[in-house]
């Protein structure tokens, strides 16, 4: 990512810091076990994982949460047969110094992109859409559009300029991140940018790819695409506690998300600024039940056909070393989801098919301050070293 002085520069769901300022954390209560259990029961009873990997869980959040200065982190980890880890611990607002909950809602960022691409695959498996239509066929105006496939587009290898990385964006979203925007505002930024490469040819995550496929929804259903993710994917899917902004609201209870992506660098409350600006790539907003069933639903096809669902599970190399992504999805040593992240939040919403096990992650921060890696990775990767020793989260495909 090419540095611009005196701002920080967005890439892909989020905007990737140049320069780690330090993050001020309100003194915090101890990890706490939260009751939040509500599905399949039966598989995972709460309770914990044994004494023993409690302990050494408790102890590895904890660690990861003061050494990457995470104000407040939800982890969620259920695994059938042997029991369910979910603790909240740090703050939900460090000027209160109010205690971080399970029960609370938080920006999802670029998981939003697994919802969009859902509704896309459902529409090819009515027949209405195919994944090897040119995007031509459905959006005037994009370069080279006649080549570039739906299917290109969903894997990250279309080889459109990402908009998030345009100078002129980026100073126009952190001058005013209350401003409302819409598709046909964002695209244009990255338009204006020639093509980094030849459909297909490599590997290149931009949320210009989403925008687009976003715009392809609506265009063959003739509705929102908020209407249509809502119909078609939260309710059968049965997410009642997810949902698809308009603006900049947020549902009670939630965090508050610091992020040092800001033109001067210093850390600000990002809480209520405006989504619109990720839209199809970035927007959403869920709860850690809802993403603990979204990622089973996810990783195995429940909305899809079958056919359908192997070609979405086709993954290729990303030049992430343990990570490939295929449409709109991604795995990571066995793991299959998608992490998210924007100014003020971070997501992990993972699924790990051998042993039916999901680990969710919601942080209250997106700031960088370990090598320069997403906190959210580090605690994922912590976490499954203890628990999954032969299938370790190796990292999200965001350039840093």
């Amino acid at each position: 990512m090419r540095r611009i002085p005196t701002r920080r520069l967005f890439a892909a769901a989020l905007l990737v810091a140049s320069v780690l300022a330090p993050t001020v954390v309100a003194p915090a209560p101890a990890v706490q076990a939260a009751g939040v259990d509500r599905y399949d029961k039966d598989d995972c009873p709460p309770g914990g994982l044994g004494p023993e990997v409690n302990a050494r869980l408790d102890k590895a959040v904890e660690d990861i949460r003061k050494q990457a200065g995470i104000p407040g982190v939800v982890v969620g980890l259920w695994m059938p047969g042997k029991g369910s880890y979910v603790r909240a611990t740090g703050v939900a607002d460090t000027a209160t110094g109010e205690p971080m909950s399970a029960d609370s809602y938080i920006r999802i960022g670029s998981e939003t992109k697994t919802f969009t691409v859902t509704a896309l695959l459902q529409l090819v498996d009515d027949g209405r859409v195919g994944l090897d239509d040119p995007i031509a066929k459905y959006v005037r105006g994009v370069r080279n559009g006649h080549r570039i496939t739906l299917r290109h587009l969903a894997e990250m290898r279309s080889g459109l300029f990402p908009y998030t990385s345009d100078p002129d964006f980026i100073e126009a979203l952190l001058s005013d991140p209350d401003r409302p925007w819409t598709p046909e505002e964002l695209l244009p930024y990255g338009m204006k940018h020639k093509n980094t490469f030849e459909p297909g040819a490599q590997f290149q995550y931009s949320n210009s790819n989403l925008i687009l496929l976003g715009l392809v929804v609506e265009k063959v259903t003739g509705q929102r695409l908020q209407d249509v993710i809502r119909n078609r994917v939260l309710r059968p899917a049965h997410l009642f506690g997810t949902l698809f902004p308009e603006a900049a609201e947020f549902p009670e209870p939630h965090s508050h998300g610091y992020t040092d992506q800001t033109l001067s660098g210093e850390i600000a409350d990002a809480t209520n600024w405006n989504p619109s600006w990720a839209w199809a790539a970035g927007a959403m907003i869920s709860n850690l039940q809802d993403l603990r069933r979204w990622a089973k639903v996810l990783a195995t096809g429940e909305l899809l056909s079958r056919e359908t669902q192997a070609q979405r599970l086709k993954t290729l190399p990303t030049g992430f070393p343990g990570t490939t992504y295929g449409l709109g999805i991604l795995k990571t040593d066995g793991w299959i989801g998608h992490n998210g992240s924007l100014p003020g939040y971070e997501t992990v919403t993972v699924y790990l098919p051998s042993q039916k096990a999901t680990l969710v992650l919601m942080l209250n921060t997106d700031v960088r301050r370990v090598d320069n890696q997403e906190p959210s990775t580090l605690l994922a990767r912590a976490i499954t070293q203890i628990v999954t020793p032969d299938n370790v989260y190796a990292g999200s495909v965001t350039p840093r």
